[in-house]
């Protein structure tokens, strides 16, 4: 029973027409699921993926009118988009400076090339090459060429006050493994490993005790989750249980299964099942055009969609 790498990244943010446009526009992501926040009915819940919605390429939204985050530790501070090769990494620093996107020069990170950057509200983001491993499923409609196009998610990095109770957590309740160290200005990273490893299945952890605690808010992130085949959901709500973990039990959100729970430092985690996946409720042909609720929401769509914005 094993972690299989990232399942998605929840962020937030304050201009959800300017977030659409942005995720979908300049990065070339698909809009795959319009929907709402299911414990705050108000806020638009907007996931952006590849062009099948895959599981562990979904970077979402909630839009809450929440002032800008206050930077700090006890945070996830910077999420990797991985794209394939040089030749990709040279085309967005182009793609950026003409759309006046915020980044810096490509660079060698932990033997890959990055490319640091940030949306329109300080989203700390870099895009990683991978080295083309695994499958890519390019968005057919997406204005980025599809050579250059991002892959999915990962590494996603982490900033903690007591790294050791963190580190705990990772190794011994869910199981991800101390792969190595590097250096970077802040300071030490500790990577850590889940499934087969690699950019989509890794966690990477920076030790900052001396910084103030993260305040979340717009251009920050809310929790990142975890991805588990759907067979394996029961067992781990049991693992956790078993650790004594404090979590959420058992949340169905309709296009998966999630189990919710703080670590040490207070960054919230998700476990999340594959299925049953984004196309449950609308075509694949045409995820993310109108809104989708799931089914309890459904009687109430009128008073929904009436209190929330035009996109």
């Amino acid at each position: 029973m094993q972690l299989t790498g990232i399942h998605h990244l929840t962020a937030i943010t304050a201009q959800a027409a300017d977030n659409l446009a942005f995720y979908t526009r300049i990065l070339g992501l698909r809009l795959v699921k319009k929907t709402v926040n299911q414990d705050d009915v108000s806020a638009y819940h907007l996931f952006y993926a590849d062009g099948l919605a895959s599981p562990g390429t979904d970077m979402t939204f909630f839009d809450w009118p929440a002032p800008r985050e206050r930077r700090g530790t006890n945070s996830i501070s910077r999420t990797g988009l991985r794209v394939s090769g040089l030749a990709a990494i040279a085309w967005w620093r182009e793609h950026f400076a003409r759309q006046g996107v915020t980044h810096a020069v490509p660079a060698e990170c932990d033997g890959r090339l990055t490319l640091d950057f940030e949306d329109g509200e300080g989203q700390r983001l870099m895009l990683v090459d991978d080295g083309g491993i695994g499958e890519a499923h390019p968005w057919a409609q997406s204005p980025v060429p599809v050579e250059h196009q991002i892959r999915g998610l990962g590494p996603i990095r982490l900033s903690v006050a007591e790294i050791g109770r963190t580190e705990a957590v990772l190794t011994q309740v869910l199981g991800m493994s101390h792969d190595r160290n590097y250096a970077l200005p802040e300071g030490e990273i500790r990577v850590y490993r889940m499934g087969a490893g690699g950019p989509a299945a890794e966690l990477h952890l920076l030790a900052d005790p001396n910084a103030a605690p993260a305040r979340q808010g717009a251009g920050g992130v809310h929790h990142v989750a975890f991805r588990i085949p759907d067979a394996d959901y029961e067992a781990w709500a049991d693992r956790l249980k078993q650790r004594r973990m404090p979590t959420s039990g058992p949340v169905d959100r309709y296009y998966f299964q999630s189990l919710y729970f703080r670590e040490p430092n207070g960054i919230l985690f998700e476990i999340a099942t594959d299925g049953p996946g984004f196309a449950t409720d609308e075509p694949m042909e045409t995820l993310g055009e109108r809104l989708a609720l799931p089914p309890f929401l459904e009687g109430r769509r009128a008073e929904i969609e009436a209190g929330l914005k035009p996109l």
